[in-house]
């Protein structure tokens, strides 16, 4: 495994642990009790299924769970706007985990963008000709 893979799984593993953090900051209200549970199942499963990802044992597989990987990110990132824009807890106790959602998103979007392209080969075809 590569410096990039294993820094990743680090950094994905403290976003669900911040989260589960700030998590203990809202409300227990109706709200904020819906709003931590979708939270939690997203945020945690970037981690896990990140490193699912890194185990497949295809590039079609890797596509696929990477891109799960995304789609968790990206959630995420929609329930910590839903957090801050309704003013659940303050601002500064949400504005890093934005941008790291947000960073998060980017990253694996990018990266199943690049595991769906087809590979290149260096070894062109070529043909005889007369």
């Amino acid at each position: 495994m590569n410096t990039a893979s294993k820094e990743l799984k680090q950094r994905t593993k403290q976003f669900g642990l911040r989260i589960l953090i700030l998590l203990n900051n809202l409300p227990n209200t109706i709200g904020g009790r819906a709003v931590a549970n979708q939270l939690v199942r997203s945020a945690t499963s970037v981690g896990a299924n990140y490193r699912a990802a890194c185990r497949a044992r295809s590039r079609a597989e890797f596509a696929s769970k990477i891109g799960t990987v995304a789609e968790e990110a990206d959630e995420s990132l929609y329930w910590l706007e839903v957090i801050d824009e309704g003013k659940l807890v303050p601002h500064q106790k949400v504005a890093l985990l934005l941008k790291e959602a947000d960073e998060l998103t980017a990253i694996f979007t990018s990266a199943r963008r690049s595991a769906s392209q087809p590979q290149t080969s260096t070894i062109k075809n070529q043909k005889s000709h007369p």
